[in-house]
C-alpha cells in the first residue's frame, strides 16, 4: 500500500496524503487532482478501491495496428489529448506480431467498462476477410465505437476517413503532369478497404490499368522493396505507394536496382508522417489531416457517451499533397 502511495503521488506530482484522500474517497481534494489520482491508478496497473470502480467509464479504449509506421503514434497523440481535455483516459491497446490479438483487446477493455473505444486506422474493420465478431460484440453491449479510416460495409458504427479516391487522384496527376505515361501502384492486400478504394480510383483515372502494374505488399518497408522491385521490373517509371514505409520501400527497391530517384523513377507516398520530409530524397507524399481527424474521431465518440446518437455514416476528410523530391519528370527513352 505505501509502495503504491508513492507511486502514484510521483506520477501526479502531488503527496502520498493527498492520494490517500482520494483512495478513502475523504473531501478537501480538487474534482481535476482526484481524476488525474485515479488515472495514474489505471496507468500504472493499480486497482482502484471499491467505491471508486464506478469512475472506470471514464476509460476509452485506443486501439492501434502497431507503432513502427509512424502514423499510428502520431494519430495516438492527437486523440489522447482530445481525449484527456474531456476528462477521459486513454488506454492504449497495440497490437504485435504473435501478441495480444484485436479481439483480445475488446474483451479486456469490456473487462474494464471502458466508456467507448476508438480505432486508429488499419485494424481489422478494414480488412473484408478477418473476423468481425468482436465489432458486434461491442454494438451488442451498446459501447459507442468510431472508426479511423475506410471500413468494411454494415458494422454500424461512425467512420472517419481520409478520401482515398482523392489521395491517388492527387497522385496521378501530379505523375501524368510530369510526362510518366507508366504508373503503377503498391497497395495492400486484396480485401483492405482503403486500398480497394485507392484501386478503384487508379482504373476510373487511367481508364485502362493493366494488372500488370497494380503489385499487393504487407505494409513494411521490406513489402514495398519486394513489391516495387517487380513494377519496376515491369518498365514502371511513376509508383504511387498506398503508405509512406511503403514507399520508402520502393526507394530502396529502385537504388538496388541501381536507378536513381526520382531522375529514372518517382515515388509517391501516403500519410506524410513524421520524418518524411528528411528522407534522401525528401518524399513527395498525400498528408492525412492527422490533427482534423483524430479530433473528429474524439468529437463523434464523446458525443456517444453522453447519449447523443450519431449516425452511423462516414466523414471524408480532405488529403493534400505534398511535393518534394522524390518525384521529376518522366525519363526520356
Amino acid at each position: 500500500m505505501t509502495r503504491r502511495l508513492a507511486e502514484v503521488a510521483k506520477k501526479v506530482g502531488v503527496s502520498e496524503a493527498t492520494v490517500s484522500r482520494v483512495l478513502n474517497d475523504k473531501p478537501g481534494v480538487s474534482d481535476a487532482t482526484r481524476q488525474a489520482v485515479l488515472s495514474a491508478l489505471d496507468v500504472l496497473g493499480y486497482e482502484r478501491p471499491t467505491q471508486l470502480r464506478g469512475d472506470r467509464a471514464r476509460l476509452v479504449g485506443l486501439v492501434l495496428p502497431e507503432l513502427q509506421n509512424p502514423i499510428f503514434p502520431a494519430f495516438a497523440e492527437v486523440i489522447g489529448g482530445a481525449l484527456a481535455q474531456l476528462g477521459l483516459t486513454p488506454v492504449l491497446c497495440t497490437q504485435t506480431k504473435g501478441g495480444v490479438s484485436e479481439a483480445d483487446y475488446v474483451s479486456l477493455l469490456l473487462q474494464q467498462q471502458v466508456s467507448g473505444v476508438v480505432f486508429a486506422g488499419g485494424g481489422l474493420y478494414a480488412q473484408a476477410d478477418a473476423p468481425h465478431e468482436h465489432y458486434r460484440l461491442l454494438a451488442q453491449r451498446n459501447i459507442p465505437v468510431v472508426l479511423l479510416n475506410a471500413a468494411i460495409a454494415h458494422l454500424g458504427f461512425p467512420n472517419v476517413s481520409c478520401d482515398d479516391a482523392v489521395a491517388v487522384e492527387q497522385s496521378w496527376r501530379h505523375l501524368a503532369s510530369l510526362g510518366h505515361e507508366r504508373i503503377g501502384l503498391v497497395l495492400g492486400p486484396a480485401d483492405h478497404m482503403p486500398s480497394a478504394r485507392k484501386l478503384a480510383a487508379a482504373q476510373a483515372i487511367a481508364g485502362d490499368l493493366p494488372d500488370d502494374f497494380v503489385a499487393r505488399a504487407i505494409f513494411s518497408i521490406e513489402g514495398g522493396h519486394a513489391a516495387a522491385s517487380r513494377l519496376i521490373d515491369r518498365g514502371v517509371t511513376g509508383i504511387i505507394c498506398a503508405s509512406d514505409p511503403l514507399a520508402l520501400g520502393a526507394i530502396r527497391a529502385a537504388r538496388r536496382k541501381g536507378l536513381d530517384v526520382p531522375s529514372r523513377i518517382s515515388v509517391v507516398g501516403y500519410d506524410d508522417s513524421a520524418l518524411m520530409n528528411c528522407t534522401e530524397p525528401p518524399l513527395t507524399t498525400v498528408r492525412q489531416p492527422i490533427e482534423a481527424m483524430g479530433r473528429a474521431a474524439v468529437e463523434l465518440l464523446h458525443a456517444q457517451i453522453g447519449g447523443v446518437p450519431v449516425p452511423a455514416e462516414e466523414l471524408l476528410f480532405e488529403p493534400e499533397l505534398v511535393v518534394r523530391g522524390s518525384t521529376a519528370q518522366a525519363p526520356r527513352e
